[in-house]
């Protein structure tokens, strides 16, 4: 068995759509109202919809359940083929999809390549060598952050699925034109016939996934505006202190120090403090009720905050006299 295979046994279904020129703002919301439908359906985890950008020209629609049968019994639902025929007027042409089973989604801010091969029976192990050579020379490449490879889901899709994962797209376009893939690609010759999406960031966020990397549907909006105040007042406080001394003038310390609160957030406080403290707030189990839940993560904020209150007072007023 492939050791880069994925082994849970949840399902995440990739879709890529070409948009009608001027539809975009009605393709949104039509896209969020089936999202909607989609949540009511068994082992529903979340979904996300993500714009084109630079690196990709389609709308991609991810799709996360806790299995493949509830994927396909999404996919092949009659409320499913309604809506697709609603959403016929703002789009381009049928979809792309492809069908993922196992694995935990990356949370960094990545560029993935997802390829997709149709490869028959009697070539399986000869497309899992070359898949294996391919891997080990993606791996000599600066800003590639490994792959994953996935078997076909059986009554859901035929064809294989590979994941390649980069720092940047720069880094991905180094690959790309390499020789020594052009001489992969070449001794793969009969595997040649595939299909390739380039998809930006991989789907990463702060709180688009829970803590051991699986799909979760993100908090509200109003739990993610609070979570982010919890995180940002000891941070830019902390930071405008470790600034003090420098006597900048506030045009230049604004600017030095949202900088160095932007990088501080993304990878210190929201993954190491906010996340961890908040969590069974922003994604509560299942079956927990949500009156409690709500009420013992409103007061985990108010102690913390007048924690940080308090310290901040004594440090500015009674310590060293700092500010106004």
């Amino acid at each position: 068995m492939d050791d880069r295979m994925p082994t849970d046994n949840a399902a995440t279904v990739i879709i890529g759509q070409r948009v009608r020129g001027g539809s975009e703002r009605e393709f949104e919301s039509w896209q969020r109202d089936m999202n909607s439908e989609a949540a009511k359906y068994p082992g529903f985890i979340g979904a996300e919809i993500n714009p084109p950008t630079a690196l990709q020209p389609d709308w991609i629609v991810i799709y996360r359940f806790d299995s493949v049968a509830h994927v396909q019994a999404w996919i092949n639902s009659s409320t499913r083929q309604t809506w697709l025929e609603k959403g016929k007027p703002f789009v381009v042409g049928p979809g792309t999809q492809q069908v993922v089973g196992g694995g935990a989604r990356a949370t960094d801010p990545l560029v993935t390549v997802v390829v997709t091969h149709r490869v028959s029976k009697e070539n399986v192990q000869d497309f899992l060598a070359w898949q294996d050579r391919l891997n080990a020379a993606e791996s000599s490449f600066e800003g590639f952050r490994g792959s994953e490879l996935f078997r076909p889901v059986e009554g859901v899709q035929d064809e294989w699925t590979a994941l390649y994962r980069y720092e940047t797209a720069d880094d991905l376009d180094r690959w790309l034109v390499s020789s020594e893939r052009k001489r992969l690609l070449a001794e793969g010759e009969k595997f040649s016939e595939f299909h390739s999406r380039t998809i930006d960031n991989s789907f990463g966020s702060w709180f688009a996934f829970d803590e051991k990397g699986s799909g979760a549907p993100p908090p509200s909006d109003t739990k993610t505006s609070i979570a982010v105040w919890v995180g940002l007042y000891p941070t830019v406080v902390l930071l405008t202190l470790l600034l003090w001394p420098l006597k900048l003038p506030i045009w230049l310390g604004m600017l030095v120090g949202n900088l160095m609160s932007s990088f501080v957030m993304s990878f210190v406080t929201m993954p190491y403090y906010v996340n961890p403290l908040l969590k069974h707030w922003l994604r509560p189990p299942p079956n927990a009720p949500a009156a409690k839940t709500n009420w013992r993560g409103l007061g985990i904020v108010v102690a913390v905050m007048a924690f940080w209150v308090v310290v901040f007072y004594l440090a500015t007023k009674v310590f060293w006299h700092i500010g106004g």
